[in-house]
């Protein structure tokens, strides 16, 4: 139907009205019951009306048309009196599932599908774990990013960051770059500096800055810091016995790597995460490559069974390259990375089988790292023993995965023929699917998986770490199986 223009103007209006009603009522869940709500993944927290409108602008891709700001506002408006216990809400698919229900009551059939959360709030809550991040590098950074702007809803409180002091205007630098990212834009929030207590304040949460080159010199209670989880993420320490330093400092439980770990458990959340024990003091988040992977293997695994593969990575140049031709103890890496594809090693295919003990031996890889700062790609290339009947019937598979599984928070899905590299920045998934470019012949299947080095790995580390912390919260409505 077509509309006038200014009919076009009103309706527009109208909804900017309802996405700013949602805004004190998506504050007040998160402040008060410490409830993420979200839209197929996007977290609508500290968001704008038009990051809000956009939100439900994309809804489209997932069941072919805009979700509707009205029917969220009613979702929204029937939560409020629930008094819901800590959870996250996915107010599309909630509300797509109650559409094919047979109720007509919103209310009713809401107090039924959160009926475990419901009157929970402040029930069973624990003390926030106190979290330390041990180097303030690029992954260091983005994940003081998610623990800040989820800070007023987390049970993870961000305490502390290891630094060695490079100069006298150290914490002043360690702001700034944390306030500006070529890359992933301004932090969103506020960043002031105590100079004489060496604490960063951002977003009113004071983050102590400690200066010190070796772990177990450090005596983190003497700051108020208790039974912490220290995340390494300088890339220093890869084996169990060598984090195990960590360990031996006052106030420490557990260290989680942000890198390949030996002699301890490699961790992929969504996959594995069930594994963490808590005798596991020390775990690994694997690789970026490894974390992107992974999950999109399980899929295919579990319907088809992978026979042999091999992956391809795509990735964007990282720190360890130069940025002109020097020395480098690495084959190639010495070469400008901002002038150069550079072939090199990528042990993620072969530690894949740590998080899927069934594949080992049956995956092998290779790497190019290319001149672009963030954002990489991995093509599969698999042997399956049952192939999908076409590209449309491994697609399904996949999409409904990024839906509807436990893998839902892992697995992106897109099947636009205009998306580039710089459109996957940000991305909160391990890894994105780009169905387009999906290959199945009658021998083997490839596909194509976009993925943030940085930032969706990243995320993937704060769901390991919630896991060590024993700090995973329901989501609804529930996955499937």
């Amino acid at each position: 139907m077509t509309i006038s223009p200014a009919q076009a103007r009103d309706q527009w209006v109208a909804r900017e009205a309802e996405a700013e009603a949602m805004i004190p009522l998506i504050g007040k869940l998160n402040r008060e019951n410490h409830v993420v709500v979200s839209i197929y993944g996007r977290s609508l927290i500290n968001k704008s009306v038009i990051q809000i409108l956009k939100a439900h602008r994309f809804a489209r891709q997932i069941d072919t048309v805009e979700l509707n700001p009205s029917d969220s506002l009613k979702v929204l408006n029937s939560l409020q009196g629930l008094n819901l216990g800590v959870c996250s809400i996915d107010i599309a698919a909630l509300w797509h599932a109650f559409e094919k229900s047979d109720s007509a009551d919103l209310e009713a059939w809401l107090r039924e599908e959160l009926a475990e959360v419901i009157d929970g709030k402040g029930k069973n809550e624990q003390a926030p774990q106190d979290v330390v991040l041990y180097g303030f590098g690029r992954i260091g950074r983005l994940l003081a990013r998610i623990l800040l702007e989820r800070s007023s809803g987390s049970e993870l409180n961000l305490r502390a960051v290891v630094v060695r002091k490079n100069s006298d205007v150290d914490l002043f630098k360690r702001a700034s770059l944390l306030r500006r990212d070529s890359v992933h834009g301004a932090f969103k929030g506020t960043i002031r500096v105590d100079e004489e207590n060496n604490i960063i304040i951002a977003n009113g949460t004071p983050i102590q800055f400690i200066y010190a080159s070796d772990p177990a010199d450090i005596d983190y209670t003497a700051y108020g810091i208790n039974d912490a989880i220290i995340v390494d993420n300088t890339g220093r320490w890869r084996d169990a016995e060598s984090l195990g330093q960590h360990l031996k400092s006052k106030g420490v439980k557990r260290a989680l790597l942000t890198a390949p770990g030996k002699g301890m458990k490699n961790i992929v959340c969504g996959v594995n995460d069930d594994t963490i024990e808590d005798s596991d003091l020390v775990v690994s988040a694997a690789s970026c490559t490894t974390n992107a992977i992974t999950p999109v293997l399980k899929v295919l695994d579990d319907a088809y069974t992978v026979e042999h593969g091999h992956v391809e990575t795509v990735h964007s140049f990282t720190n360890d390259q130069n940025l002109i031709d020097n020395f480098h103890k690495g084959d190639r890496r010495g070469r400008s990375a901002a002038l150069n594809m550079v072939i090199t090693e990528t042990g993620a295919a072969k530690a894949v089988s740590k998080a899927l003990p069934q594949l080992e031996g049956k995956l092998t890889g290779n790497a190019i790292r290319v001149p672009t700062p963030d954002v990489s790609m991995a093509i599969l290339n698999l042997q399956l023993e049952k192939l999908p009947a076409d590209k449309d019937e491994l697609n399904t598979l996949l999409r409904e995965a990024s839906l509807t599984s436990k893998l839902r928070r892992q697995i992106d899905y897109t099947d636009s023929n205009e998306v580039v590299s710089t459109d996957f920045v940000g991305s909160r998934a391990a890894g994105v699917v780009d169905g387009l470019a999906t290959i199945v012949t009658p021998k083997n299947v490839l596909l194509y998986v976009w993925y943030d080095n940085e930032f969706g790995y990243s995320c993937q580390v704060i769901r390991v770490l919630e896991s060590m912390a024993g700090r995973t919260t329901p989501t609804f409505p529930r996955a499937e199986s």
